[in-house]
């Protein structure tokens, strides 16, 4: 059997130190961009055809009426903020197109901390981990669900439509997720360390 030498001992131990570094710097830029968008997170009554077809409906309303919610904002706690204010109108809206819809289903409308497994969005990849979100849920919410970002506005067509996600995230958080071939691993490793994580 071979004997490992001192020096290869060190060698490796460099290696496994510097991989160890590695990650937490990236999970320290992926806690960063978490930090800097606010996303929309439907949740569908149920997987039936009918009801998908609603949390799509109850969607297209939203984006029309919160088309110039972030008009000129420049943060994610900015946009948290005017989204809180203006929440009876998203309530109030949902629960018009939902009965327009002929449908009795309860909604609620509310911006919350969410859990996210890596998603891609267009050109866009955000890790994994705790986001705030506008969440819709819809009767039981209990259906597969429709997400995007709310700002920087990407699935708002009337807000601002030259506002891009590298105007609230610094170079490296921009390279982060727009890149997500290059950083496919690290991302499944920070969703492996937050869902661990999660459970504790």
């Amino acid at each position: 059997m071979k004997i490992i030498k001192k020096w290869e001992l060190c060698l490796l131990f460099g290696l496994v130190v510097t991989i160890l570094l590695s990650n937490i710097s990236f999970a320290a830029e992926c806690k960063t961009i978490r930090k800097s968008v606010l996303r929309l997170h439907i949740l569908a009554n149920s997987d039936s055809d009918a009801d998908q077809k609603l949390k799509l409906q109850v969607r297209d309303r939203l984006l029309k009426e919160g088309g110039d919610l972030f008009s000129g904002l420049k943060t994610e706690q900015a946009a948290r903020t005017a989204a809180k204010a203006d929440i009876t109108k998203l309530q109030t809206a949902a629960e018009d197109e939902i009965k327009k819809q002929g449908y009795s289903y309860p909604v609620k409308v509310e911006v919350a901390k969410s859990y996210f497994n890596t998603r891609t969005y267009d050109t866009v990849t955000l890790p994994a981990g705790e986001y705030e979100a506008v969440r819709v849920l819809i009767g039981n919410a209990e259906g597969h669900n429709w997400w995007c970002v709310m700002f920087p506005p990407m699935c708002l067509p009337a807000a601002e439509p030259d506002k891009k996600i590298e105007d609230v995230l610094s170079q490296n958080g921009t390279e982060i997720v727009e890149n997500k071939p290059k950083y496919e691993i690290r991302f499944k490793t920070v969703e492996l360390i937050e869902g661990i994580m999660k459970n504790f």
